[in-house]
């Protein structure tokens, strides 16, 4: 069943959690984020041409090769994360799809990163297989 994003953006990134512990090649090179810093994610999808609907926010609970939480924000300022994940749904779209990586995706400014970038790009084959994980999501986007 195709979960159309964002909308079922719930059931998405329930689904999400689960095939990123499930990935074996995400659990080895993922293994040590998070232990002894606040590896957890928040993803902001933002409004942009295509999409004119509110913010989204997604919760990644993530440490040493595990997630350990994976749901939609309310309000972000309720959440405790080490990182933010930012960008306009456009961006998110070609990251899913397979158009964009996601340190491309940094370094070209089409998404913003909060949080010690040091980390993320030491441990950039994480970023790599977390992104490849989310494509596996049977996705439809709307917009």
């Amino acid at each position: 069943m195709a979960y159309e994003f964002p909308s079922d953006g719930a059931e998405w990134i329930t689904e999400y959690g689960q095939l990123l512990n499930e990935n074996d090649d995400y659990q080895e090179v993922g293994g040590g984020w998070g232990v002894d810093f606040d590896g957890d994610f928040l993803f902001a999808v933002e409004p942009d041409d295509a999409y004119d609907g509110p913010e989204v926010y997604f919760f990644l609970g993530l440490e040493d090769g595990d997630c350990t939480e994976a749901y939609e924000v309310d309000d972000p300022d309720e959440e405790e994360y080490g990182f933010v994940f930012r960008g306009p749904y456009t961006s998110w779209k070609r990251l899913f799809t397979g158009d964009l990586g996601p340190i491309d995706g940094m370094m070209s400014g089409e998404f913003e990163i909060e949080g010690d970038m040091q980390k993320v790009l030491q441990y950039s084959e994480a970023a790599v297989e977390m992104t490849e994980t989310g494509q596996q999501i049977d996705t439809e986007f709307e917009y």
